[in-house]
């Protein structure tokens, strides 16, 4: 008689065969049978601007009034440390939640939470694993591992990355206001003094000093009444 039919004569428990008391989630599968057609490589040339679309998507979305938006910066640092340690070359991506609280020193509540944003954004998706526990006989027979992770961007996201990256124009409101700052700024200028607007043009002190007394030296003699140059005092 196996252990298993003595255990069910003691307790008095039926076991059915269906049940295994595998602490698995549902939808979960087994390591190495789908990460390969899941992960993919990420260009680490597109690290930044990738984090950069989300903190502008988070911006753009933030409620008047809200702390955070829809992302929120528990997310964002999430983020960040998820492109700190991914493979490039293979897109592996396999953290652990106790991995990701002590890197970040965040509760596991925090951090689950953060990941599910990310989620349902469009910033990032997984996949459950389990692998064999190698018991036989009665007890479970596979465990929950680490989620197979990799990263995504919604369409909102995907056309900021292609700004940023310069794949695609800018949009009306941003060029007319780019246009409008600079004609303001050259407005400026010419309205200043010449040693002045060396100043304000040039980062080197002494290259803007030279340039703004010959500057001023043009202007006098521009407007003298005398066909003479005056001489110049460099």
């Amino acid at each position: 008689m196996s252990a298993r039919s003595l255990f069910e004569i003691a307790t008095g428990i039926e076991h059915k065969a269906r049940r295994t008391f595998q602490p698995v989630r549902r939808n979960s599968y087994h390591a190495g049978a789908r990460e390969g057609r899941f992960w993919r490589p990420v260009n680490p040339k597109d690290k930044w601007a990738h984090i950069r679309a989300a903190e502008a998507y988070d911006r753009q979305r933030k409620q008047a009034g809200k702390r955070n938006g829809p992302l929120g910066h528990i997310a964002l640092e999430l983020l960040r440390e998820l492109y700190r340690i991914v493979d490039y070359k293979t897109g592996r991506l396999e953290p652990s939640i106790d991995y990701l609280m002590r890197q970040l020193r965040r509760s596991r509540a925090a951090i689950v939470q953060a990941m599910a944003r990310l989620r349902e954004h469009g910033f990032l998706e997984w996949i459950r694993r389990t692998e064999p526990t190698g018991n036989e006989g009665f007890g479970p027979q596979v465990r929950q591992i680490t989620n197979a992770y990799r990263f995504c961007l919604p369409a909102a996201a995907r056309r900021i990355v292609d700004r940023i990256v310069g794949k695609g124009p800018v949009p009306a409101d941003d060029l007319h206001r780019r246009e409008t700052a600079a004609r303001e700024m050259e407005a400026m200028l010419a309205s200043l003094p010449a040693d002045r607007r060396m100043h304000a043009m040039i980062d080197d002190e002494t290259l803007a000093a030279t340039l703004g007394r010959i500057g001023l030296l043009l202007e006098s003699n521009a407007s003298s009444p005398s066909s003479q140059n005056p001489g110049m005092d460099i």
